[in-house]
């Protein structure tokens, strides 16, 4: 009796023990598989940043679009692997954060740099207003809202310079343009989460999968890719931005 006393009060204190025992050791495992695909990102940074030092667009561009695959699939793993309630003790936002903050802001801005689609001594200005203004971006409470909105512009920095790049945008203009959409990081405009924000949910992920091949596409013929296909792919963020200042406009004040 005195056994079974103990037994029971040491598990009331250790929630925790009694969570962990309820999962099985397939489902941990395929937690952490998942954690480890979000946080592979990461390595893919580091392919990116060494391509860019060695002067490889290319593959800096390509560890990018891999990166934005990962990115784009993670979440829907995560909540099928139920990583919150198996393995509560890791946070994957945090680790999506991590990775998204060197994958969409960092690398880019320093393939940009690098490849001279920024110069001169206004460089290093605008430079620290996109990591500054991103930083906030990331850390803001509201940077995701609980209807799948992303507050203020959300930092696609790696779209942004492979447009710039592609075409042959002017180091004055790219200034103009990053520090029009860093500033945009502090305007309260919701802009659409592709894989969550239910309102045309099937045609949105439809066209982003063509814009996924069509800039796949872009890059393997990168530096040179047919310019139709070039022109064509911005239709999908053109859709993007008009769907997302349309819902804006619906949504309740906040």
């Amino acid at each position: 009796m005195l056994r079974f006393y103990t037994m029971r009060h040491s598990t009331a204190k250790q929630p925790g023990r009694i969570q962990d025992a309820r999962h099985s050791s397939a489902a941990v495992l395929r937690a952490w598989l998942v954690h480890a695909y979000t946080a592979s990102g990461a390595v893919l940074a580091f392919v990116g940043a060494w391509a860019v030092i060695h002067g490889n667009d290319r593959l800096a561009l390509a560890a990018m679009f891999a990166a934005t695959i990962v990115d784009s699939t993670d979440g829907v793993l995560a909540r099928a692997a139920r990583v919150k309630q198996v393995l509560p003790a890791v946070d994957g936002a945090r680790i999506d954060d991590i990775v998204d903050y060197i994958t969409f802001v960092f690398l880019p801005i320093l393939l940009l740099e690098a490849a001279g689609g920024l110069r001169g001594w206004t460089a290093w200005p605008v430079i620290a207003v996109v990591l500054l203004s991103s930083m906030y971006g990331f850390v803001a409470p509201d940077a995701k809202t609980e209807d799948h909105f992303f507050t203020g512009f959300p930092s696609y920095w790696n779209i942004v310079v492979l447009y710039l790049l592609l075409f042959h945008v002017s180091p004055q203009a790219n200034a103009a343009i990053l520090l029009g959409l860093s500033a945009l990081v502090f305007v309260r405009i919701g802009w659409i989460y592709p894989s969550r924000t239910a309102t045309l949910q099937g045609l949105t992920l439809a066209l982003g999968a063509l814009w996924t091949v069509a800039i796949a596409a872009i890059i393997l013929r990168w530096p040179s890719p047919p310019r139709w296909i070039a022109i064509a792919s911005l239709g999908f963020p053109v859709y993007y931005i008009v769907l997302s200042l349309v819902l804006h406009s619906r949504r309740a004040p906040r």
